[in-house]
């Protein structure tokens, strides 16, 4: 089997290898597989986290931003790095532990063990460099994308989904100057809130951009940070997104590009399918013009789109029990109705679903929801670190889904993430690598996602929440003697 970028050996197994004698290593420029970067690490006696992401990939993605930190004694960019990983991929995320684990490391390799305080680990991790950070998220998640197999693509295109979300971080000065909280809360109950925009594949679940801005603000909301950076969806791509993302100078963009759109249809814009050119159905072709120039365009912009773009619009009426909404309107450019039928995309659009769950496992299971980090740019890494640490999991659940022909998204993301987080400390030290290798891809492959995609839970909860009462005020307020 041959896949886009590289052949099968790269995600394939490597039992032949494991008859003959193991000869080194000779490190690769591209993103190698788990189990060859597991195989380098340990040849280079490198801490176990290296076999996630390598050290020759930092370096690559610091470049000469790494000099400020590799000169340091212990943390040098690449272990700040692992240790970070280790942090965010821990239950607790506290920086003690991952110090721990560092320390637990050393001294099993007969190093020295070094100090159990935290406040080196953080003074190097407040050194690393953003963009050098945002480029391992980004060069991580399209270099993975990259070697899936040809199969997993949608009718012969990648899919690239978009959706926003908001998270929130400790309650500083300095973070509530950069991202202030709601208006309508009061000072010193509320948290600073950043607005977070990401680009996934929808065939790997990987990271391939994201953008961060304020909660509120000029040039703020979801669709504006999208235009910061959907210049990676490309010629033959489909940008799968909901109504929030159907403005009508971003379709036009997109499709200027030569990529496609399947996108909900705008709240704004009226429906008639007595009209167009009818392809069956609740399934026709219209003609959408070119609306007046919005105040953040400039004029010269403005002239360079065309007068009118051809949109296919096709109505999906939703009669499973259970779901909200009884009928849907898809806007889209793939106009060939013989080649992507109507049910073609009705089936894609209710992938989109994918991102939320995406962002569910970034928010909820990595919990990424409330950062830790007590500057602006801390908050900016540890919300890359989460994301880097994502895609590298999502790596391991591909290649697990490549060797049984599954698909990444039938496997948990969080048992993965649970079974992965216990075995690698022992793969850097146990002599039958390729055998662990392959109980760690079969124990991941076990824990399917559940086939019930029209199952119906109502939105109640259960367990009551402790009857606390809200704060009203800042919390030295509520102390005595501190009024």
């Amino acid at each position: 089997m041959t896949a886009r970028g590289f052949t099968c050996d790269v995600f394939g197994s490597l039992t032949s290898r494991t008859r003959q004698a193991r000869k080194p290593l000779v490190y690769q420029p591209q993103f190698a597989s788990f189990r060859q970067r597991l195989e380098f690490a340990r040849q280079s006696n490198d801490l176990y986290f290296a076999s996630l992401l390598d050290r020759q990939t930092i370096a690559a993605a610091f470049g000469e931003a790494s000099g400020i930190l590799d000169s340091a004694r212990i943390y040098t960019t690449a272990v700040t790095l692992w240790v970070f990983l280790s942090q965010v991929l821990s239950i607790d995320h506290g920086c003690v532990s991952a110090v721990a684990r560092l320390i637990h490391y050393r001294c099993a390799r007969g190093l020295r063990a070094c100090s159990s305080e935290t406040g080196m680990y953080c003074i190097a991790r407040d050194k690393l460099d953003e963009t050098a950070m945002h480029r391992l998220v980004a060069t991580t998640g399209q270099a993975i994308e990259n070697q899936a197999p040809d199969r997993w693509l949608w009718l012969g295109h990648r899919v690239i989904t978009a959706d926003g979300t908001t998270i929130t971080m400790a309650d500083t000065a300095d973070n509530q100057a950069e991202y202030p909280q709601q208006r309508g809360q009061a000072i010193g109950c509320g948290f600073p809130i950043m607005r977070v925009v990401v680009l996934f594949a929808l065939s790997t679940g990987t990271v391939l951009e994201t953008a961060m801005g304020k909660y509120r603000g000029k040039l703020t909301a979801e669709v504006s940070l999208f235009r910061e950076i959907d210049a990676i969806i490309e010629e033959n791509d489909v940008f799968l997104a909901d109504r929030a993302y159907s403005s009508w100078f971003d379709m036009a963009r997109l499709m200027a590009r030569g990529a496609d759109v399947v996108v909900r249809k705008h709240h704004l814009r009226k429906s008639d399918f007595r009209s167009g050119i009818r392809y069956g159905k609740d399934d026709h072709a219209i003609r959408l013009d070119k609306p007046g120039r919005p105040e953040w365009m400039s004029q010269e912009a403005y002239e360079d789109y065309p007068d009118f773009i051809l949109i296919r619009e096709i109505k999906i009426r939703v009669e499973n029990r259970g779901f909200r909404t009884r009928q849907i309107i898809v806007h889209t450019s793939l106009s060939d109705d013989m080649e992507y039928s109507k049910e073609d995309i009705a089936a894609l659009f209710r992938r989109r679903w994918q991102a939320e769950l995406n962002l569910r496992s970034l928010k909820t299971v990595m919990q990424m929801d409330h950062l830790r980090c007590k500057k602006p740019h801390r908050v900016r890494n540890e919300m890359r670190a989460h994301m880097l640490a994502y895609n590298l999991i999502r790596q391991v659940m591909c290649e697990a889904a490549m060797t049984d022909g599954m698909r990444p998204w039938q496997i948990s993301f969080k048992s993965t993430l649970s079974t992965l987080a216990e075995m690698l400390p022992t793969l850097s030290v146990i002599s039958a690598v390729d055998e662990l290798c392959n109980v760690l891809y079969q124990s991941c492959r076990r824990h399917r996602v559940g086939d019930r995609p029209d199952r119906y839970e109502p939105r109640v909860l259960k367990r009551r929440p402790k009857q606390y009462k809200l704060m009203q005020k800042p919390r030295h307020d509520y102390k005595p003697g501190e009024a």
